[in-house]
């Protein structure tokens, strides 16, 4: 299985100015999307790739910077004099700037909002020399607040430059300038200006989130004093500027460390819900909303009047204070629904009405409501008798808009031609390698790839369709075929509705459902899934492309059905769409035909050469986003047929335009990840067919890891002249190593031994980022098992390394490392000795965690008991060196039999058991209490080998002579009837 790793943060913004504009919506770092995550409902891309998150943007020019990291040390003249800057500064309050200086800012502020190049690099390196002059501050300071002859949006600018520079180096401003800055700020808060009192107020909160809040205590009171002015310019800078830092700085404002102002400005706040302006209203609301989710104390004090208030407020006429009471509704479901119990039905109402508001950011506040009650244990009491009204208003928002076609460019149907431009391609995080175990025996309802993504991924925001589609989603995993009488009759309606629009919307309707109303939908499937594959051939792309989707969502029903009657149309017709003229659907096509592969597995055999003949045509057509998902959708096809892609006819369609893309891509070309990933895959499902190949591939590996290692020496020895690497690139070249080695098996011992990669594994395993770790031991066991040879000297190294990361807080690298140590001890023997007390009480500790998450089986989409791994380690400890594992039996065999009774017959569920047999052996009284376990995990088996069906039968036989007749017979009164009929069937006994 392989983890998908959050995106590491956003490399640095170099100095940038773009023109002037007018401001936009703030996207902050403590918004209404962070508290709760990302909502995404399943969608076409079924394995998307991953989105790296941006910074956030308060205006159109916040990728100004000032002076890149380091340039504030000692600032010494340029050769090229950037103009008369005085080298004393002057008390803060006598500042005042020098002419001919100003008059330069001015001309560069102008300059920087050319759109030419050379003007723009120009400006840049004039930055740099200023910024080596602290009072350069000072006059970014005084244009914004004081040089009111000039044009707002060069004052806004201004006031964005010296935020920047805040940013950068605050902590190296002279007193008087800091002084000087915060002074001005806070005289001209209430600015003739809405722009330059929105940059004022951005300013002050950069400063006090530089720890300034405590630096600055007159900030606080001061804005709070502002807030009764009757000038409404000056009331609504100061809770501009307030939002900005409730925003920025919710917790320190809840903590002693500023003796809680909250316990002031909340209620402060409550007393403006009622103000006659909007807009005051709106930012009162947003201020308190930001400690809703901290459950603030001050806050909770005043709870009953908060909601009082916000009831008040409920039919306001302004969109803006209607969107935050839905807000702040929202996030009180999730912190004090016991408030809000009371008054529910009315909650419910208005949530109903809002969900259908003409102010689209209000409906989509309000309809995050439904996604939240979802998640209460509530849900179905309270919601039951609303769902014939909810049912339709979602399904109506699931539309797309006027707005949304045009975006998606919806009447464009063929544009394959047109090549991606670099911003649809989402940037690549590879997935780090985690062991699983092969098989497992039962597969529960609602294991869905958590790693769907929406529907309309083109479309980047959060809006109402997805919220719709997202909100249906959930409730029907909550009500299942309950929902189905609401829903049924629309949906006739909407899958053969004569528009195109209301025809799409009805197939996401379907596809919603698919999980949570599954059992209630199969007797409709017959006559569903064909309409479905006839949509797929539709005249309008994005009805294509959602029939993808949907019907991937039924992908499992599809397969259970003889192959004849669904499986080969439905792929028939997804080949087709994957050869699309257009973009959209071509990635809806492979992503749902790689849902396809995961679920057909090897019923697509048959079909493996017309299959490779559309995937591989594809890559002479794709542009350059479709053809990374078209090498996960190859990677899928060889985990899903696995050694029957090893035939010569295969080989030679698949290989060639793998190979030439290969050698195409530069080492530090980031399209390696998905292409590494696949051919990690192939390798594993070729075998001996990927010998031909392996040597360059090999190489090629050893040197990403070899780059990425020196290079990561290099920026810890010298940050300041060396970035960091991306280590992804060693990550997935680790990946595919243990690709090669599992798929190459005993072939790979000439190339390791013709290369350091020992060497470089023993320091990959100690590499501080954990998905690095996850790697390297997943290979470490893939070449114990392939050429021991090469191991087997370095185990005195290796196994204390193994030992410290038995840490489940990592549970992705503690599996792996657990995994390695199994297989370590298969080929070590009794030589495993000295290093059993090194990892066993870790390994005993992890097995007994009551609450150790899940770890999902990626080729089957299987939830796997949390400890088989560290059981199956345990039971080969013991098979090697039983005398030193046996004495803490009693400790573990409890949960060892749990964890390994659901786990199929397989060669790592035999050598555990015989190491269990064995320990018993040795120390029969430490399974004695939980012998009914060691019952049960011995009747999980469906056909043992001999010799291990002759240790379980001496083992159960020696227990009940030992008893006697009349207390086993006692003893096996608590059986359940399956497992004694099974005993009785086997045993004997």
């Amino acid at each position: 299985m392989r983890i998908r790793r959050a995106p590491p943060p956003p490399p640095v913004v170099r100095f940038h100015i773009p023109p002037p504009a007018l401001p936009i919506p703030r996207l902050r770092g403590r918004g209404w999307r962070s508290w709760r995550g990302p909502r995404t409902l399943a969608g076409v891309d079924r394995r998307p790739l991953p989105v790296r998150r941006g910074r956030s943007r308060r205006h159109a020019a916040t990728a100004a910077s000032g002076a890149p990291p380091g340039s504030h040390t000692e600032p010494q003249r340029p050769s090229a004099d950037p103009g008369p800057y005085p080298r004393s500064l002057p008390c803060a309050m006598d500042w005042q700037p020098d002419e001919q200086g100003l008059q330069q800012v001015l001309q560069l502020l102008k300059d920087s909002q050319s759109p030419n190049t050379a003007t723009q690099r120009i400006v840049q390196d004039k930055l740099k020399q200023l910024n080596q002059f602290p009072d350069f501050n000072n006059y970014l300071i005084f244009v914004l607040t004081r040089l009111k002859s000039e044009d707002e949006p060069t004052r806004s600018l201004s006031g964005l430059i010296l935020k920047n520079n805040v940013k950068a180096h605050y902590q190296s401003f002279p007193p008087p300038v800091a002084d000087f800055i915060k002074q001005e700020c806070l005289n001209n808060i209430g600015d003739a200006s809405s722009l330059i009192r929105a940059t004022i107020g951005i300013l002050i909160t950069t400063i006090a989130s530089k720890g300034e809040l405590q630096m600055w205590p007159e900030l606080l009171p001061q804005l709070c004093n502002l807030l009764n002015s009757e000038d409404y310019n000056t009331c609504e800078g100061a809770f501009g500027a307030l939002q900005k830092i409730c925003e920025d700085s919710s917790e320190l404002l809840d903590s002693d460390a500023l003796n809680r102002p909250l316990n002031i400005m909340i209620p402060k706040f409550l007393q403006f819900f009622k103000h006659c302006s909007p807009k005051i209203r709106s930012h009162a609301i947003a201020c308190v909303n930001q400690f809703i989710m901290d459950r603030a104390q001050a806050l909770m004090d005043n709870i009953d009047t908060f909601i009082e208030h916000l009831f008040a407020l409920a039919v306001d006429d302004d969109p803006e204070v209607r969107k935050n009471v839905c807000r702040a509704l929202v996030m009180l479901l999730e912190v004090r629904i016991d408030r809000l119990i009371p008054h529910m039905h009315s909650i419910i109402q208005y949530m109903l009405q809002r969900t259908q508001d003409h102010d689209e950011n209000v409906a989509l506040e309000a309809c995050e409501f439904w996604l939240t009650l979802a998640e209460q244990p509530i849900c179905k009491e309270v919601l039951a008798s609303h769902l014939v009204q909810l049912i339709p208003i979602l399904v109506n928002g699931m539309k797309y808009s006027e707005i949304d076609i045009i975006l998606l460019k919806g009447d464009v149907e063929e544009d394959e031609a047109v090549p991606d431009s670099e911003q649809d391609i989402k940037p690549r995080f590879h997935k780090s390698r985690t062991v699983t175990l092969p098989h497992e025996a039962e597969r529960p309802d609602g294991s869905e790839d958590a790693e769907d993504d929406d529907d309309d991924d083109a479309l980047s925001d959060w809006n109402l369709r997805k919220c719709s589609a997202a909100a249906l989603d959930v409730l029907a995993n909550v009500f299942r075929e309950e929902l189905l009488p609401h829903l049924l009759p629309l949906l006739k309606g909407l899958l053969f509705h004569p528009e195109w629009v209301v025809k799409e919307s009805g197939i996401l309707v379907l596809g919603a459902i698919a999980e949570g109303c599954m059992q209630g939908m199969v007797p409709y499937l017959p006559e569903l899934i064909p309409h479905l594959i006839q949509c797929l051939s539709d005249k309008k792309a994005l009805v294509r492309s959602i029939a993808c989707w949907t019907l991937s969502r039924y992908a499992h029903w599809v397969v259970s059905q003889p192959p004849d009657m669904h499986l080969k149309p439905l792929m028939t017709e997804l080949l087709k769409r994957i050869l699309d003229g257009n973009k959209r659907v071509q990635e809806a096509a492979c992503s749902a035909f790689a849902t396809l592969e995961e679920e057909a597995c090897t019923e697509l055999v048959p079909y493996l050469s017309y299959i490779l003949d559309t995937l591989v045509f594809a890559f002479g057509k794709y542009q350059h986003k479709n053809l990374l998902i078209l090498y996960d959708a190859i990677g899928t096809l060889a985990d899903s047929v696995g050694h029957h892609l090893n035939q010569p006819e295969y080989i030679q369609k698949l290989m060639p335009p793998l190979i030439q893309k290969w050698n195409e891509l530069k080492d530090e070309d980031k399209d390696l990840f998905p292409l590494l990933e696949c051919l990690s895959s192939v390798a594993t499902a070729l075998q001996s067919g990927f010998l031909p190949y392996c040597e360059p591939v090999y190489q090629r590996c050893v040197t990403l890891v070899q780059k990425t290692l020196a290079q990561a020496m290099m920026y810890t020895q010298h940050p300041e002249q060396y970035e960091a690497p991306d280590k992804d690139f060693m990550i997935v070249a680790l990946d595919l190593l243990s690709g090669l080695a599992e798929g190459l098996g005993g072939h790979v011992e000439q190339l390791v031994a013709r290369s350091n990669i020992m060497t470089l594994l023993f320091q990959c395993m100690q590499d501080s980022m954990p998905e690095v770790r996850q790697s390297s031991f997943a290979l470490l066991g893939d070449l114990t098992k392939a050429c021991f040879i090469h191991v087997k000297p370095c185990i005195a190294e290796f196994m204390p390394i193994l030992g410290t990361n038995l840490n489940p807080e990592f549970i992705s690298v503690c599996n792996n490392a657990t995994w390695a140590i199994g297989e370590i001890c298969m080929q070590m023997g009794a030589e495993m000795q000295p290093y059993v007390q090194m990892v066993l009480n870790n390994l005993v500790e992890i097995i007994n965690r009551p609450n150790t998450p899940k770890t999902l089986l990626e080729n089957t989409g299987r939830l796997m008991s949390p400890s088989a791994i560290p059981a199956i380690t345990i039971g080969r400890l013991g098979y090697v060196c039983p005398q030193e594992v046996a004495p803490m039996l009693q400790q573990f065999i409890r949960p060892w039999c749990t964890s390994l009774r659901n786990i199929r017959d397989n060669e790592e569920k035999d050598s555990a058991f015989r190491g269990i047999c064995m320990m018993i052996g040795v120390n029969p009284g430490g399974v004695v209490q939980d012998f009914i376990f060691f019952c049960d995990a011995v009747a999980s088996w469906v056909s043992p080998k001999d010799d291990l069906r002759d240790m379980f039968y001496k083992i159960l036989h020696g227990f009940k002579d030992q008893v006697g007749e009349d207390n086993w017979q006692q003893f096996s009164e608590q059986f359940p009837p399956l497992l004694k009929e099974r005993l009785a069937a086997f045993y004997g006994v």
